[in-house]
């Protein structure tokens, strides 16, 4: 069975300016993926392409194996049974939530487009509001009925172009799982464009990080964070410092923590200088440990501080913390290392 969308050495320019170089991706059937980057790095342009507003200059893009670009080849995009859900959601404001649901399913006949509409709106959360009109809605309503209304010709993909960026951290976040709940549930393949990695690990299983017009790393949340396969991946993703030290050999790093090892080979020169990543999360609190830390600044996050710590070196760090030790900017702590993943890379 065909991959419901496969990029395959995709490049795209606009005059001699190249965006994006030689990208490659495959999505299975029922799988949210996102394309996650700064601005400017070319995300939402691949997107484009993907839906037929962009020619390629090199590369091919099937649709459940159908070949629908290349160079010299361009399938329309209302030819390519892709739902787009923009930015500014693009609903009509003359037409009802009913209307604008309904306004893809022209070809059903009445019963049935009215059949699609109310399993749509029950779908996301708004049934009972056909009748009302798009300035009568909040801005996560809104984001709603325009997801309603990309679904409802039961695209092959959807494609969501930072379909939340217009609302505060908070929201984006709790409508983004909200979506990735509506479309596990009717089973739809779909790529979320955003520059926000909370927002790409609430909703997506494979995220796609981006950079210059070109993928650094393909992989869950979780293999992005716990074991980035370059430094704009390890930077990009998460917090964390770097710690220099000495490579011992193919799983030991030694530190001024200590030797530091990990469960895999790390790839590097035995014998040279590397600098291995510290996460927040790879430093505990602990009164015991005689290897103590300055307290340099502190966050408070609700059940966790998030500590900048300073060592006597003057060596930074980064610890969480619960938030009963309340520590005071200048007081030393106890630290401890709790490497499940050693991610060390060749000092630059």
């Amino acid at each position: 069975m065909p991959s419901q969308l496969e990029i395959k050495g995709v490049s795209l320019a606009y005059g001699d300016v190249t965006i994006i170089q030689d990208v490659s991706l495959v999505l299975e059937q029922g799988v949210l993926g996102c394309l996650l980057g700064p601005s400017g790095c070319g995300k939402t342009t691949l997107l484009r392409a993907v839906a037929g507003f962009e020619p390629v200059a090199t590369g091919e893009i099937r649709l459940q194996g159908r070949l629908v670009a290349t160079p010299g080849l361009s399938v329309p995009p209302e030819q390519r049974r892709a739902g787009m859900v923009f930015q500014d959601f693009a609903l009509f404001p003359h037409l009802s939530v009913e209307r604008n649901v309904a306004f893809g399913l022209r070809h059903l006949g009445r019963r049935e487009r009215q059949t699609r509409v109310g399993e749509l709106l029950e779908l996301v959360g708004m049934a009972g509001s056909g009748a009302q009109y798009p300035h009568q809605l909040s801005g996560g309503q809104q984001q709603r009925i325009a997801l309603a209304r990309a679904m409802a010709p039961r695209p092959d993909i959807l494609l969501l172009d930072e379909p939340f960026s217009s609302m505060d951290a908070t929201l984006r976040e709790q409508l983004a799982r909200e979506v990735r709940e509506v479309l596990k549930r009717d089973g739809v393949t779909a790529i979320l464009v955003t520059h926000d990695q909370f927002e790409a690990f609430a909703m997506a299983d494979q995220i796609a990080v981006l950079s210059g017009g070109r993928i650094h790393q393909v992989g869950s949340g979780f293999d992005l964070y716990h074991e980035p396969a370059d430094r704009f991946v390890a930077d990009f993703i998460g917090q964390g410092v770097m710690l220099p030290g000495h490579v011992m050999d193919e799983r030991r790093v030694a530190t001024e923590l200590g030797l530091l090892s990990g469960d895999r080979p790390h790839g590097l020169a035995i014998g040279g200088q590397a600098e291995v990543l510290l996460r927040p999360d790879d430093l505990l609190h602990d009164d015991d440990c005689t290897l103590r830390a300055e307290v340099v600044k502190r966050a408070f996050r609700g059940a966790e501080y998030l500590y900048s710590l300073r060592l006597s070196s003057g060596q930074p760090l980064l610890c969480l913390v619960q938030s009963h030790h309340n520590h005071a900017i200048g007081e030393k702590i106890g630290i401890r290392v709790a490497l499940d993943h050693l991610v060390a890379f060749a000092k630059a």
